[in-house]
């Protein structure tokens, strides 16, 4: 088994309290899925803001520091065979429908 993250840019952002709810739901029915199989390892939204260290002085920057469509809301790491797997577990993500966007990386062995 190998680990990936999915990184998680984009997406529902300023809706009614109503479609935000809706739509948290359908995250969640993806996570429990996924928990059920045995390939969702770990993962959490990201929120807003936070802090760049750049530079040899470690110059701190306060963010955000993208526009907001770039920013990473969130990550999951899963344990599936190979990159075809986790970009198809990808396929699911229920942020499409909003712009939202999933990066797909092979986690380094250490």
């Amino acid at each position: 088994m190998e680990k990936f993250a999915l990184l998680f840019r984009g997406g529902l952002n300023s809706e009614s309290p109503e479609v935000m709810q809706k739509h948290m739901q359908k995250w969640l029915q993806w996570v429990e899925k996924l928990r059920k199989e045995g390939k969702y390892l770990a993962g959490e939204p990201l929120l807003p803001g936070g802090k760049k260290l750049a530079g040899v002085n470690k110059t701190v920057t306060d963010g955000p520091f993208t526009e907001g469509k770039d920013v990473i809301g969130g990550f999951f790491i899963l344990g599936v065979n190979n990159y075809d797997e986790a970009v198809e577990i990808a396929k699911d993500c229920p942020d499409y429908s909003y712009g939202g966007t999933v990066e797909v990386r092979q986690v380094a062995k250490m």
